[in-house]
């Protein structure tokens, strides 16, 4: 962990990616914690990607609201990577909340209405965020004064620009065009996109809210791309008005002309077939603040040569709201019980190979048979970076797993491996933005198997196999897959 980024003291890293790390510092002269982005290593040397991270900076910065993140400075460390100094996100992310607790709908809309304020700010500047869903839904808190009391509360706001996932994911294996259970028709096909593809996003973001289920569960952008209308969002347990259906369906049209005309417009249009109940009693800290999710830790000493050590962070444990935030308010009763048992085969565990080369994120339950030791790719003298993760060691033919390995090719192969257990095979496809991919999507098999071969650098290809019950932690699978270091 370095010690100091430009002029501000790390504290300890957040994140990172194939193409960039997040690490949480401390601006001294500010007295604020930031987060620090700061490109990887090997990709220095690439101009495109370069300027790529650069404009992520510049997009943001030209947008000046309280529910996009902020960028409050850039510059570039001694070997030249550029770095970015962003708004610290305390609260952690939607999809943090939503793992340990549920929302009332008041809370619910709340969120849709803030996050609906940052994309319209961003589409007022032409900016297109590409990518919402609940990970890119950030929490932070700001003070609040109620006359004399000054008390802390939590704002919601947009973060992780589409630019900016396109750097931020490993060897550009996430798909760039957007995450398949929330990405427009349009953004799935390629087409030219206007502020309507984040609306759609946005329209299933509140289906999720609402209802505890995503409205689509896609296993890829083909699929994304012709969907059919979701499932109605009022069950017998929980049932919703025929406006709030008709609006979350108006924003998730397949045809972008039959949207609204603005996020803003389908954020209203959703308060008012709610009524009520949608407002509801929100006190002025409609979320509580969690003192879980993320922390600070210690302010850097003032004293020179003097040792800084870091802050325990407490760890996560599963709590409810207090009993007053949720009084009076329409609790997602039906839908936090959808939720819970989608999140139950979510609960996750990362694994890095030996070389520290290449991790992926799976279900805890896959993890019963772990190889992290690399392998011996088919014509290949030396051996190569690699792990297997499976929930038997015969995953490749009767179970869940995935396998993820460099080898040695300049060129793509012209055909994935087909699977003869599966109802219906995948036709290999090719997508040239970014680093060249060849992705095959089988079905059938039972559930689905995920091929995928990527060019990560002029004489190494990335092979990645994934085999799921269900499409949706496939996809997942597939998209946390990290590639770190120089692959030559």
């Amino acid at each position: 962990m370095p010690a100091r980024l430009g002029r501000y003291a790390v504290r300890r890293r957040i994140g990172s990616g194939g193409f960039a790390t997040v690490w949480l510092a401390y601006d001294e002269q500010l007295d604020s914690p930031v987060a620090v982005k700061v490109l990887a290593e090997n990709w220095t040397e690439d101009s495109h990607v370069r300027q790529r991270f650069i404009e992520e900076g510049r997009f943001l910065r030209k947008v000046e609201s309280p529910h996009v993140v902020t960028v409050y400075d850039a510059g570039s460390l001694d070997d030249d990577r550029p770095y970015l100094v962003m708004t610290y996100a305390d609260q952690g992310t939607l999809a943090d909340r939503l793992e340990v607790d549920s929302f009332t709908v008041p809370q619910a809309c709340e969120v849709l209405r803030q996050v609906g304020e940052g994309l319209q700010a961003l589409h007022e500047r032409g900016v297109l965020h590409r990518d919402i869903k609940p990970a890119n839904v950030l929490f932070r808190t700001v003070d609040a004064r109620n006359g004399v009391e000054q008390s802390q509360r939590v704002r919601a706001m947009v973060g992780d620009l589409g630019l900016g996932k396109a750097l931020d994911v490993s060897s550009r294996l996430t798909m760039i065009a957007g995450t398949p259970s929330f990405v427009a028709p349009e953004q799935a096909q390629g087409e030219h996109l206007d502020a309507r593809a984040d609306q759609f996003s946005l329209a299933a973001l509140a289906y999720l809210l609402f209802t505890g289920r995503p409205p689509y569960s896609h296993s890829s952008l083909s699929a994304a791309a012709h969907p059919e209308p979701p499932a109605p969002m009022s069950t017998d347990e929980r049932p919703f008005p025929r406006a709030v259906e008709d609006v979350v369906r108006r924003g998730l049209a397949a045809d972008r002309e039959d949207r609204f005309p603005d996020v803003m417009s389908f954020v209203a249009a959703l308060r008012e077939g709610l009524g009520d109940v949608g407002v509801g009693s929100l006190p002025q800290r409609w979320v509580p603040v969690d003192p879980g999710p993320t922390q600070p830790g210690n302010k850097p000493s003032l004293v020179p040569g003097a040792e800084e050590l870091p802050e325990p962070i407490p760890p996560r444990t599963r709590r409810r709201w207090p009993a007053a935030v949720l009084a009076g308010a329409l609790l997602i009763g039906g839908g936090l019980a959808g939720w819970a048992a989608w999140r139950g085969t979510h609960q996750n565990v990362t694994f890095t190979d030996d070389d520290g080369t290449l991790s992926v994120t799976v279900p805890r339950s896959w993890a019963q048979d772990v190889s992290l030791s690399g392998w011996m790719p088919p014509d290949s003298a030396f051996s190569q970076s690699a792990l297997s993760v499976g929930d038997s060691g015969d995953w490749r033919t009767s179970g869940q797993g995935v396998f993820v390995g460099l080898m040695p090719e300049d060129k793509l192969p012209k055909n994935l491996p087909q699977h003869p257990s599966c109802a219906h095979l995948g036709t290999s496809r090719s997508n040239t933005e970014g680093d060249p991919t060849l992705t095959a999507v089988s079905t059938g098999c039972p559930g689905v198997i995920i091929e995928r071969a990527v060019r990560v650098s002029g004489n190494t290809l990335l092979w990645v196999q994934v085999r799921s019950d269900d499409a949706q932690t496939a996809e997942e699978v597939l998209s946390s897959v990290r590639t770190r270091g120089s692959l030559g």
